[in-house]
């Protein structure tokens, strides 16, 4: 685990600019809002000693309008409390919903462009898993326990500024004969108070330890679990028509063990500061009247004296005490800060492994001819195994090539021409201004209508719906045309051919002079296989068509064929 300080600084580097934002006066309005209300909470806090002094003064001295008196300002101090909580509530929680929403687009844009959420899974070393989690979950800790932590930092330290004076003074001086002389000790409470904290820290520091080794554990086997059972519910299908719910279940009951074993780990770390909190907290009531109760009983001080000297020997006690008291907060926090750290880490190392120069890096460039020519292609994975070398290839607009062989070495060749498997050497050319459409296994269909599902990544306006139901009754699945506005998790709900059909629906929309098909029909029936690749040639006749496919239906399409 790094350093304190190391870890700071980088927290820092990664949150810290939300306060100089775009959004920054009132971001630093709000701040201001919320240290002014901090100040009026500590305010409150000293009138309720005060309070409670003239209280107990008056109970002793059987005085009804005195009790009197205080109920009225009891009442007051009551409206006033209710009004500065609901503020500060209120303003706290703004600053952190502003902190976590410009973190969490931050670290989505390092995450979700140029394929780097892609990429960054095949990196074999740091701290990235289950991206997701780190973004959705780890996010919200890091900023809400950031203000939350610094919020009652700052006011323990105004406790520790304002209640220091009043047992200072509270204290008096108490004189200890030795014989030979006499020995003054001046605000022997605070003395008291800062060992009796000092060594209650200390101690709570040391009993709390291993809870941040094994929140940071619990975290990851949390979120492994969670990724699993995410995934079973993407692959329903498939694990029901191949009956894998037997081994899922044993991969549930592997995934859950780790957070079995960790979570003992976890509550023998929590047993022991509770225990710690526990003891300490009856300590903490009736230590400060002890130590005090000396002086009440000599007739040196009234009962309000002695009442005021307990609370503010608490309130002192307190703000020492925050490290301790904040043991499991801190853990929590600085387990979370780290998994986003490790993220944002493991996308920066791969930002600038692929901008460095590298003999070993497969070289993208932009040309003004209609053709796609690989050169002297080698690909590779990344901790530099070869798969496949030397391929060289030139595609002109209007070409249809087949590519056979090895479908997952050509899938990674498509991958590298898409700009996302940077690993290798050799050299790609593509088109100026053109767009290369690739067609995946499975189109990506995400939650909402299928009209917005089929249109994706543009927005539904952008065809119409007569055009739409034209291409679906092309395709031959007709009979989507009238649930289009409806909403659902469709790559849940329809079927792997109605999907690779609907591939083929938004292919005819947008209508690309580039066509990149990686088995994008391979769960139709030799028939249907036939007639999508007939329906493109009738369709987009002057597009080039390099297609990965070992099926021999495809070949009749293909003017020329190229094995790897």
């Amino acid at each position: 685990m790094q350093g304190h300080g190391e870890f700071l600084i980088q927290f820092i580097r990664l949150a810290g600019p939300f306060w100089n934002s775009d959004n920054k006066a009132q971001i630093r309005q709000r701040a201001a809002i919320l240290v002014v209300l901090t100040l009026l909470q500590i305010l409150l806090a000293v009138l309720i000693t005060e309070w409670s002094a003239a209280l107990f003064n008056a109970l002793e001295q059987h005085s009804m309008s005195g009790l009197v008196t205080q109920i009225g300002q009891l009442v007051l101090i009551f409206a006033a409390s209710i009004g500065v909580t609901y503020w500060h509530m209120t303003i706290k929680r703004q600053l952190q919903i502003g902190w976590r929403a410009w973190l969490t687009e931050r670290v989505i844009g390092l995450w979700m462009v140029k394929g780097r959420h892609y990429q960054v899974n095949h990196i074999q070393t740091g701290a990235h898993d289950n991206p997701d989690g780190r973004i959705a979950e780890d996010i919200r800790i890091a900023t809400d326990e950031a203000i939350a932590l610094c919020h009652s930092l700052f006011y323990s330290l105004l406790l520790l500024i304002s209640f220091s004076e009043i047992l200072w003074r509270l204290s008096g001086v108490v004189v200890i004969d030795l014989g030979v002389f006499s020995l003054p000790i001046y605000g022997h409470l605070v003395w008291i108070a800062i060992i009796y904290s000092a060594g209650a820290s200390l101690w709570g520091w040391w009993v709390g330890k291993p809870l941040t080794l094994t929140t940071n554990a619990m975290q990851t086997a949390e979120a492994d679990f969670r990724y699993g059972l995410v995934k079973a519910r993407e692959n329903s299908q498939a694990i029901a028509l191949i009956h894998g719910e037997s081994n899922e279940q044993h991969r549930f009951r592997d995934l859950f063990q780790k957070i079995t074993e960790t979570y003992g780990q976890q509550s023998h770390a929590w047993a022991n500061i509770l225990c710690f909190n526990s003891g300490y907290s009856v300590l903490s009531m009736a230590f400060p009247i002890l130590i005090a109760a000396p002086r009440y009983i000599l007739g040196s001080i009234t009962l309000g004296a002695l009442m005021q000297s307990v609370q503010a020997f608490q309130q002192m006690s307190a703000a020492l005490s925050w490290p301790a008291n904040n043991m499991a907060g801190i853990a929590q926090w600085r387990a979370s800060v780290e998994r986003v750290l490790g993220l944002v880490k493991a996308l920066e190392d791969l930002e600038m492994e692929i901008a460095r120069p590298d003999p070993q890096r497969i070289l993208l460039e932009k040309i003004a001819q209609p053709t796609l020519r690989l050169h002297n292609m080698c690909i590779s994975l990344f901790d530099g195994e070869v798969l496949i070398a030397g391929v060289n290839a030139e595609i002109n607009q209007g070409d249809r090539v087949l590519m056979g062989g090895d479908a997952a070495t050509a899938a990674k060749l498509f991958k590298a021409i898409a700009g996302l498997w940077p690993w290798g050497c050799g050299r790609i050319e593509l088109p100026a201004g053109e767009t290369l459409f690739f067609m995946p296994p499975r189109p990506y269909l995400p939650y909402g209508t299928l009209q917005t599902s089929v249109c994706y990544p543009s927005p539904p306006e952008q065809f119409s719906t007569a055009l739409i139901v034209s291409l679906l009754n092309l395709a031959g699945i007709d009979e989507l045309a009238d649930q289009l506005g409806q909403t659902e998790s469709w790559d849940q709900v329809l079927t792997r051919e109605q999907q690779q059909r609907l591939g083929l629906v938004r292919l005819l929309l947008y209508r690309p002079n580039w066509i990149l098909l990686q088995e994008a029909f391979d769960s139709l029936t030799p028939d249907g296989e036939e007639q999508m690749f007939r329906l493109i040639c009738q369709e987009l006749p002057d597009a080039a068509m390099v297609t990965i496919t070992n099926q021999p239906t495809a070949q009749a399409f293909h003017q020329r064929r190229i094995i790897l």
